[in-house]
């Protein structure tokens, strides 16, 4: 089986404490549930915000530049994610359609090499 990574897209500027209430809360706490009775969820994280980041990056002079914030500039970014495995796309597709719902989020459904 292949693993597939569903992360949950956030816009930049996400305050869960403003915008996530106990029914989202709740029906996420019910996907978690089936996804480990469906036996697929191997790893399941929630991130810190955008501002609690911090992006390395090598210099040519063997030094090491770190910046506040995410790799890249974008107007989203990843909030949170779950490792699945799934027989195959379409069945981590269908969990992913779950999270987006759950999550009331854009998701991101990817395999792993």
């Amino acid at each position: 089986m292949t693993q597939y990574l569903v992360a949950i897209h956030h816009p930049d500027n996400y305050d869960p404490a403003a915008q996530e209430d106990e029914a989202m809360h709740r029906d996420i706490d019910i996907l978690n549930d089936e996804m480990v009775a469906a036996g697929i969820r191997i790893f399941v994280g929630g991130l810190r915000p955008v501002r609690d980041a911090r992006s390395l990056r090598a210099q040519p002079d063997g030094k090491m530049a770190i910046t506040d914030g995410p790799y890249i500039e974008a107007k989203e970014h990843i909030g949170g994610f779950w490792v699945l495995e799934a027989t195959n796309l379409e069945e981590a597709l269908e969990w992913g359609r779950k999270a987006a719902i759950a999550c009331r989020a854009p998701v991101e459904v990817r395999p792993f090499f």
